[in-house]
């Protein structure tokens, strides 16, 4: 055989192996929408709104901290906290962690929730960097604001974790918008069950919405491609991803941007770890593996309807630096961890739920990109013919985006965030759209991050914030959101 009949030959095998690993992880998705489907159901017929107004006059319910580090977050720290303070929650407490910022985050704190000093006085249970200051809200009981040296997020929420009072803590984003009654739906699995150690909510784009007093008043889809794609994109991602799991192992994923914990568990734990990007996973893997360990709390459950409203980057440099980073996390949460992977011990977490994290999250990238030159390199010789390079767009790309619009279509059948049938249209697009250009890029930051951490890297990077910017909406005279 010649070279180029060699070549040929491994190219198309390895073509039809890619092919099959897209055709396991299709179905699989596939599955997962089923599970989340089934949840789903369950969830609005059973739990949606049920009883959970009594929590607010409950001697029962359990106290709540919130915390949410801020560094350099003076474009939206002003609406963020405003969102918190005015949540529908019995016995809440905010703890804002100023991590050293290098703007005007704290004269905004200070000035506009009329910020009185108090001793810092506390028990330093987790190592933290040194706390230089803490205020109390004149206005504002409930609203404690740490000022501390610059130590990163993990280090920021170790302080709040330290300041914190209450039962169960929810972490958060500074430049994240909560739906006023999100706590009282999130903290049902904590009351329903008592192996539950931690509980997340659903992450929404907020980019082109119509915000108003610290709130998102009307959902909106962005307009701008990238932030569109995002929106889908977030929607598989909580709403038959994650929720898919409660059925099929649990989670390993809490987001940073909004997660709740038992406080005792998280001290006993350690609190966040400073030495990597993915603190949020990381503390979720830890607890689970904890939980299993010491025959304790291990459950870690998704409930779908509690909301939070975040900024989406809107400039391709910007979004890389965020993928470049989550994978870089990824990565080092799932090596720290290794020690799960296929081992009974740890049930269906160690069994399926890490080796899906592994071949699936971790990988795709990997194998996507070299489907993609295999492709290109085989055309170009002629080892692959056009139906074959058809078959493999329609498995890699075509199932992903019909998943997507299944994702719309259980959105729109259960929470209907988009009222209107010109948004309904518009996502509908950008789950096409997104396969045609963005997902490649997403699949080149992915790997820049495995470059990364293979080589050290443990860079945050620089996320640029707009701000929740107040301007007329076309024929409405209220505030959009804009995005980072």
């Amino acid at each position: 055989m010649s070279t180029v009949e060699i070549a040929s030959l491994i190219l198309v095998r390895l073509e039809w192996a890619i092919l099959v690993y897209f055709l396991v992880v299709n179905g699989w998705y596939a599955l997962l929408l089923m599970s989340a489907g089934i949840e789903m159901r369950e969830y609005v017929m059973l739990a949606r709104g049920r009883a959970r107004w009594r929590l607010m006059g409950s001697r029962v319910a359990p106290s709540i901290s919130m915390l949410a580090p801020a560094y350099n977050e003076a474009a939206t720290i002003a609406e963020s906290v405003r969102a918190l303070l005015a949540l529908f929650y019995p016995n809440l407490e905010v703890v804002v962690v100023n991590d050293g910022s290098k703007d005007e985050t704290m004269r905004v704190l200070v000035e506009t929730f009329d910020l009185s000093p108090i001793h810092p006085i506390y028990q330093k249970r987790i190592p933290s960097k040194d706390v230089v200051g803490l205020y109390r809200s004149r206005l504002y009981p409930n609203l404690v604001v740490i000022d501390k040296a610059n130590g990163g997020k993990a280090d920021a929420l170790n302080a709040g974790l330290n300041f914190a009072t209450g039962e169960l803590v929810c972490a958060i984003d500074a430049d994240t918008l909560i739906e006023p009654d999100s706590l009282q739906r999130m903290v049902r699995p904590f009351l329903e069950r008592d192996d539950v150690v931690a509980a997340g909510g659903t992450i929404r784009i907020a980019n082109g919405s119509i915000v108003e007093n610290g709130k998102v008043k009307r959902a909106r889809a962005p307009r701008q491609l990238l932030p569109g794609c995002q929106v889908v994109e977030y929607l598989r991602a909580f709403l038959f991803g994650r929720l898919g799991w409660n059925r099929m192992g649990g989670n390993l994923i809490i987001s940073g941007a909004f997660g709740l914990f038992r406080r005792a568990s998280m001290l006993a734990a350690g609190g966040y770890e400073h030495s990597t990007v993915g603190e949020d996973m990381e503390l979720a893997l830890r607890l689970r593996r904890l939980g299993y360990e010491q025959k304790g709390p291990h459950v870690i459950a998704f409930v779908p309807d509690p909301v939070a409203w975040t900024e989406a980057p809107e400039t391709a440099r910007v979004l890389g630096r965020q993928r470049d980073r989550w994978h870089r996390g990824l990565a080092d949460v799932l090596w720290r961890h290794k020690k799960v992977m296929f081992n009974p011990r740890y049930g269906a977490m160690g069994m399926v739920v890490f080796p899906y994290f592994v071949i699936v999250e971790l990988l795709a990238p990997v194998v996507e990109i070299v489907g993609l030159l295999g492709l290109v390199l085989g055309m170009m010789i002629g080892a692959i013919d056009i139906p074959f390079a058809i078959l493999f767009f329609l498995m890699a790309y075509g199932l992903g985006s019909v998943l997507t619009v299944m994702t719309l279509v259980m959105e729109e059948a259960s929470f209907h965030r988009y009222d209107s049938f010109r948004d309904r249209l518009i996502l509908v697009l950008w789950a096409f759209v997104e396969n045609l250009g963005y997902r490649q890029l997403t699949v080149i930051w992915r790997l820049q991050g495995i470059w990364k951490y293979l080589r050290g890297s443990k860079s945050w990077g620089a996320m640029e914030r707009k701000g929740f910017t107040v301007q007329p909406a076309a024929g409405s005279g209220e505030a959009v959101g804009k995005g980072r």
